[in-house]
């Protein structure tokens, strides 16, 4: 019996190099398709030989994704950016790549989509990425009926960009600046008035590990009931943008000062970090900061698919001690 062939666009990345592996040990054929493909054959060696396969496709390329779902039996798309450079905007890859794998993964026969989009995705949002995201949801689930949207929180990993951000930050300088649109103001609480510089502690995020997340793309291309659903993937804890500081302090054994800020320095600094060819900061990334990046519920999780998630503060310890 011929096995089943799922098409992975931006299988290369962080969430797929852990996916391609689960996929391949489930015994999927995997064509990793990305801009490129030499740049994807470390993941050869995760299946039997033939059974993860590069190819070269950008989604913004309608002929190059054709070629790539032909004959697949399923389509994942990873494909995101974090900033804008060029014609990669937002708009080209997270809404018109988003369409055209969809439509051209229908036109191929695939009998299931999973689309990843993002926690905060909302057409109302002030960010062009999570505006962008959000049409990116609308397009896949209209050219594809039945395309699973997931939508992870911050992802951590070894090779994530926040922890692992956080804690190179932590070793070059001995502050931390953690942004807040409440602190710096009086508070009457039990004990009287006092003054409160941290608020309550900046924007709130709850992470979610990447392989939580490559299992539950697995679990929705398995799943029957998983057809036509948008899940919202979260870690067990929330967290304040300073409660992760103090994590990554305590994880790496480092002692420094926590310094609150308020948004409109992240604007100034974000203003010319925006320019740096791979910026730390944007001025879309503020916007994003000013709220919180949690489950909001209404909506299946993690639990849904099967899936106990791991905490941060079992798994960051186990890549960043010692960084």
């Amino acid at each position: 019996m011929a096995r089943k062939v799922v098409t992975v666009f931006g299988g290369s990345g962080f969430i797929g190099r852990h996916l391609v592996r689960r996929l391949a040990l489930d015994g999927w054929v995997v064509r990793v398709a990305g801009r490129d493909p030499v740049a994807a054959s470390f993941l050869t060696p995760m299946g039997d030989v033939g059974q993860v396969v590069p190819v070269r496709a950008d989604v913004t390329d309608r002929g190059a994704v054709a070629a790539a779902v032909k004959g697949a039996d399923a389509v994942i798309n990873l494909v995101g950016i974090l900033y804008e450079r060029g014609r990669r905007t937002f708009e080209a890859i997270h809404h018109q790549g988003a369409a055209i794998v969809a439509t051209e993964a229908k036109a191929a026969g695939a009998t299931r989509l999973v689309h990843v989009s993002a926690l905060g995705a909302d057409p109302a949002s002030p960010s062009a990425y999570a505006r962008s995201k959000a049409a990116g949801e609308e397009a896949a689930a209209n050219a594809f009926p039945g395309a699973v949207i997931l939508r992870p929180g911050l992802i951590f990993g070894p090779e994530d960009g926040s922890f692992n951000r956080f804690a190179g930050l932590a070793a070059a300088s001995p502050i931390l600046p953690v942004f807040t649109g409440d602190g710096w103001r009086f508070r009457r609480g039990p004990r009287g008035l006092r003054f409160d510089f941290f608020g309550t502690g900046g924007p709130v995020f709850q992470p979610v590990w990447v392989g939580d997340v490559a299992a539950a793309i697995v679990a929705a291309l398995n799943d029957e009931t998983a057809r036509g659903r948008i899940y919202e993937l979260g870690g067990p804890r929330r967290y304040s943008l300073k409660e992760l500081f103090e994590l990554v302090l305590r994880v790496t054994g480092r002692r420094r000062l926590l310094v609150p800020l308020p948004f409109w320095v992240a604007v100034l600094e974000a203003a010319f970090l925006g320019l740096l060819p791979v910026p730390p900061l944007t001025l879309d990334q503020v916007r994003l900061l000013r709220q919180d990046n949690v489950v909001r519920g209404g909506k299946p999780g993690l639990a849904d698919l099967g899936i106990v998630p791991a905490s941060a503060e079992i798994i960051v310890p186990t890549y960043l001690a010692g960084a």
